[in-house]
């Protein structure tokens, strides 16, 4: 149960549920993003502080590592089984790049937003932030 400034109470909401929707972590109501993938500063609902969010390059890194993954090897076995034309290349291999490259992102990123807030995961020298999100006396990460 989370508790806000205004001593609101909200239920522990997995991250998995509420990210890759682009839902607030704390009242699964709110959105996270204001465009593809620029964060708010704010849920537009409960107005949680989104501050604390910074997912970094990790939403790319898990792109690279596991979702382009299978659509380069559907590049390279078609090369292998077919050798077709440059033409089927580009007809066949920009549009399976852009699917496991660029639509992955938005979840992965709004998976990871969720994931900070629900394991109050933070920066050495952040635990006063974390007490004000959470509503408890700063006592670290595991408050």
């Amino acid at each position: 149960m989370f508790v806000d400034e205004a001593g609101r109470r909200w239920p522990r909401r997995p991250a998995h549920e509420t990210g890759p929707f682009g839902r607030c972590p704390r009242c699964g109501e709110g959105h996270i993003f204001t465009g593809f993938l620029k964060i708010r500063d704010h849920c537009d609902v409960c107005g949680l502080d989104y501050s604390f969010a910074d997912p970094a390059d990790g939403p790319a890194v898990f792109v690279q590592l596991f979702a382009c993954v299978p659509g380069v090897i559907f590049i390279v076995m078609l090369e292998i089984m077919a050798r077709p034309g440059l033409w089927i290349h580009l007809a066949v291999g920009v549009p399976v790049l852009i699917l496991t490259t660029i639509l992955p992102l938005r979840p992965i990123k709004g998976w990871l937003v969720a994931a900070q807030f629900t394991n109050k995961a933070q920066e050495a020298g952040t635990a006063e932030l974390w007490a004000r999100l959470h509503g408890t006396k700063g006592e670290g990460p595991n408050a």
